[in-house]
């Protein structure tokens, strides 16, 4: 059997990072250390390693176009001058792709001058003589022509198909022609992307026929030139001697050099080992965690450690012995699974000094009892002070497992949340590559995952051990790594006064939960799918055909096809085919089937999301639903719920109201009572603007939308029609969220000039919103980044350093709209603090048990309810001193609608 011949894999660079560069534009925000997008370099760095991955190749290099003209423009001046200039934030990821590409120990080969094109031609060809297998990785058609009998075409660049290899017959099948007539054809037809003129009138097909009739552009020509009667029509021969001369320069334009003196050595294509701590760094700036963990293969920190399993009595109580002194420690669980309230304790780690670790096992030698008891005085005591990673799932566990825990002092998440609230991951294994640049065992090499995921309790003690006292050693280094840049960077205040004191508190409102009435949820869904299968009926009625509504494959062409719903209105559409989402849908309101339609997917959705999933999620232990409250998951810092996520519970259609009648008070006789800040962050706006109109007017308690029409409109307060303040309503929330005039104009019904007029107006009427507005973003561009009233900070180096107008555009909107969301977030954390303690205080029977946006409910008993409503309403209303009042509305009832 013939020894398989060695590869090389020439890439397309230049193609590849327009491909990422459009593809993750707008991917998640994005953004490195410093807030410049890294959307394409992202999506070039998953290409490439898939890539390695996949084919191991045993030679690789990379081609990028040059700076500058090349020999073509020489020769045609208008070569590429229609094409658009690439967008400056692209040129500044690609000199980053470049940097990336040299870490993998990959050569960049480019020559001034020259396009990538000939670079490729040229290397390929001179592979193939030496008898290497070469693939052209690009989606570039012109490449096709350097296909050969050892070059092929690798194209992994069409969206939304597999990777498509074509040889020398895979070309003619798809061309007509061999890969040797493809720049007759191109010479023929031109290339509008190019700007290569071609022949006026020859497009691809008749270019396709000419060669495969003819021969070579030059023999057309020249049977052209010597015999009427060769080429036919007439016609198509007189454009062919009247353009002659774009001909052959269009040929010398399209024809990819394959003679070009590209400085390179083959050894230096041959795949070696990457630059490991150069990509590490490079990673760690782009804010790639996920990638960093794919380039780091060994433990880069130290791998010396002392991780100890404790297994005897006396090493258990020698441990306890020392945890009672040391000056902080690390403490780390592992359970059966990941939810605390359900699952089983199966050990605890812990770690005092940095590279040392102990394991506790509580399913090995030692019984649960024995070790429970043994660390129980420790682990109880506050003024123990302890370190955690996501301490409030360990609470929880601990709790679960009888043991109230006290004493946190340091969450290394939330530290490194208040830290890096830009970045995107703030697990262990995220921050312990971030900062120490150390690949922690990955979970799944325990347990594994899919079908054959098993759980802690069942993986060998020795594994565990090593895993779980890793996670407490990494989680030590971490505590000891943040302290000081709590300090230094302004936000201890914000992370002492505030996260970690509600932490706790969220741990209790956790344990808690909340009941739901499970018989009334499944009455709503009966009702709901009857609802949406009458609308589904009707919708194929308008239709005149049945077809599948959640399939926007069928109903694109149902709906702007067969109906032809846009009239003479474009239609936005995808690379799978028509757009039919809600904001697309909303446009063409006016037609039956649409509103139809809509309805039917609020319903479909509320049944899916809310009725149907909120009695699965209902704990049998408790009888209750008990949501997740992540303190890291919003980067203004608010809460973000999930397993039920019960903040995005739609409330401006009745069946959506309707669910918040299934949340009930945990016995007959209860309350539920909902405490809502009123105008939260207009209140925000009017403090921090100190417009002096916007703060008389909360200081009156006037009705601030018909006070904001009745300034804008000139009329009295009592003339203020339903219209007028809805508008005033719009603009009043819509203005420090950037809103203009064509937004306005679509959320209120007025023409783009009324809504012009009415901005204006407004300014006019609240000059000092115009004056915070302009200051805001000024004073972000010159520091670079944003604060709330509590010294919360959010990066905004975007500002100045990106070359993207709309991504300059957005930062501005973000640098006044953040640091009124982050305090209204701010305040309302102050607030379950102080709420939360003074319950405590007073061994009251009632709970705090729902935050939902600017909105606290509260399980309360029969006999509390005056005192509640007091405490909460007085707590929630001077939780913070501004120049306007806080104000709180409340209510009370026997389910959360009625509450609220």
């Amino acid at each position: 059997m013939p020894e398989p011949r060695e590869r090389l894999f020439l890439l397309d660079g230049t193609a590849l990072a327009y491909r990422a560069y459009f593809a993750f534009m707008r991917a998640a925000n994005l953004t490195d250390t410093k807030g410049r997008p890294t959307g394409g370099v992202y999506g070039f760095v998953m290409t490439l390693l898939k890539l390695l991955e996949d084919e191991k190749p045993d030679h690789v290099g990379v081609c990028f176009d040059p700076e500058g003209p090349t020999f073509r423009h020489e020769l045609y001046a208008e070569y590429k001058a229609t094409r658009e200039r690439m967008e400056p934030d692209l040129i500044a990821q690609i000199d980053v792709m470049r940097e990336i590409v040299r870490g993998f120990d990959i050569p960049v080969l480019e020559v001034k001058g020259y396009e990538a094109d000939d670079v490729l031609g040229t290397v390929a060809k001179a592979a193939a003589a030496r008898g290497i297998d070469t693939f052209i990785v690009t989606g570039d058609k012109d490449l096709c022509q350097c296909v050969g009998p050892r070059v092929r075409i690798y194209n992994i660049l069409k969206p939304g198909q597999d990777t498509v290899i074509l040889d020398e017959d895979g070309v003619l099948k798809e061309w007509g022609v061999p890969p040797r007539r493809i720049i007759d054809v191109l010479a023929l037809m031109g290339d509008s992307s190019d700007n290569v003129p071609g022949v006026p009138g020859v497009g691809p097909k008749t270019a396709v026929k000419l060669v495969q009739e003819h021969g070579s552009l030059r023999e057309i020509l020249e049977k052209a030139a010597r015999d009427e009667t060769t080429v036919k029509p007439p016609k198509l021969r007189e454009k062919l001697l009247e353009n002659r001369a774009l001909a052959e320069l269009s040929l010398d334009l399209v024809t990819i050099r394959d003679d070009v003196a590209v400085p390179f050595r083959f050894e230096d294509l041959k795949m070696g080992p990457r630059h490991e701590e150069r990509l590490q760094e490079l990673f760690r700036e782009l804010n790639f965690t996920s990638l960093l963990a794919k380039v780091t293969t060994t433990k880069a920190a130290t791998t010396a450690h002392d991780y100890r399993i404790v297994r005897t009595k006396a090493d258990l109580a020698a441990l306890a012995q020392s945890l009672a002194s040391v000056p902080l420690f690390a403490l780390d669980t592992e359970t059966t699974g990941l939810d605390p309230l359900r699952s089983d304790l199966v050990g605890i780690s812990v770690s005092f000094e940095e590279a040392k670790a102990f394991y506790v096992p509580v399913n090995a030698e030692l019984s649960r009892a024995e070790v429970l008891g043994a660390l129980r005085p420790v682990l109880e005591d506050a003024n123990r002070p302890k370190a955690g990673q996501n301490a409030k799932y360990d609470t929880l566990a601990l709790r679960t497992a009888g043991i109230d825990v006290k004493g946190y002092v340091i969450d290394t998440m939330i530290a490194s949340f208040c830290l890096d609230p830009d970045a995107r991951q703030h697990n262990l294994d995220a921050l312990a590559l971030r900062h120490f640049g150390y690949r922690k065992i990955p979970t799944k090499d325990l347990i594994g995952s899919g079908k054959s995921q098993r759980t802690m309790a069942e993986v060998p003690v020795e594994l565990v051990g090593e895993y779980a006292a890793e996670d407490a050693d990494f989680t030590f280094r971490l505590a000891r790594h943040f302290e000081p840049r709590l300090v230094t960077d302004e936000v201890g205040a914000l992370f002492r006064d505030v996260e970690m004191p509600l932490m706790p508190v969220l741990a209790d409102m956790e344990g808690e939960g909340v009941r739901v009435d499970v018989a009334r949820l499944r009455e709503m869904s009966t009702d709901l799918a009857v609802r949406a299968s009458a609308l589904e009926r009707e919708v194929c009625e308008i239709a005149g055909t049945a077809f599948n509504l959640n399939s926007p494959k069928q109903l694109g062409p149902v709906l702007f096809e067969k109906l032809k719903i846009q009239g003479d209105r474009k239609v936005k559409s995808t690379q799978t085919g028509y757009s039919t989402d809600e904001a697309t849908l909303a446009k063409f309101a006016d037609h039956p089937i649409v509103k139809k339609l809509l309805d039917y997917r609020s319903l479909t959705k509320l049944k899916g999301t809310y009725t149907d999933s909120l009695a699965e999620l209902v704990n049998p232990k408790t009888g209750r639903v008990h949501t997740s409250y992540s303190q890291v998951g919003a980067i203004t810092g608010r809460l973000a719920s999930s397993d039920p996520n019960l903040q995005n519970i739609p409330i401006r259609t009745a069946e959506g109201r309707e669910i918040r009648r299934a949340f009930v008070p945990r016995e007959a006789g209860w309350k539920l009572v909902s405490a809502d800040y009123s105008q939260i962050e207009l209140r925000i706006l009017a403090h921090l603007s100190g417009d002096a109109n916007l703060t008389a007017a909360f200081k009156e308690g006037a009705d601030i939308h018909r006070q904001t029409a009745a300034r804008v409109f000139g009329v009295m307060p009592a003339m203020v029609t339903p219209e007028l303040r809805g508008r005033a309503k719009a603009i009043n929330f819509g203005i420090v969220y950037g809103m203009g005039a064509q937004r306005l104009a679509e959320e209120t019904g007025m023409t783009r000039k009324e809504a012009v007029e009415f901005i204006d107006r407004y300014f006019a009427a609240y000059p000092g919103v115009r004056d915070y507005l302009d200051r805001g973003r000024s004073e972000a561009r010159a520091k670079g980044f944003v604060t709330t009233i509590l010294g919360r900070r959010r990066s905004l180096r975007e500002m100045y350093e990106s070359t993207d107008p709309r991504t300059v555009a957005a930062a501005e909107n973000v640098a006044v709209n953040t640091p009124i969301q982050g305090s209204a977030a701010d305040i309302i954390k102050l607030a379950m603090i102080r709420i939360h303690r003074e319950i405590a205080e007073r061994r009251l029977a009632s709970r705090m048990i729902l935050q939902v946006h600017d909105e606290l409910v509260f399980d309360v008993a029969p006999s509390e309810l005056d005192e509640v409503k007091e405490l909460v309403k007085s707590r929630m209303e001077g939780a913070y001193a501004m120049n306007v009042p806080l104000v709180v509305d409340m209510g009370a009832g026997d389910d959360w609608l009625a509450a609220h």
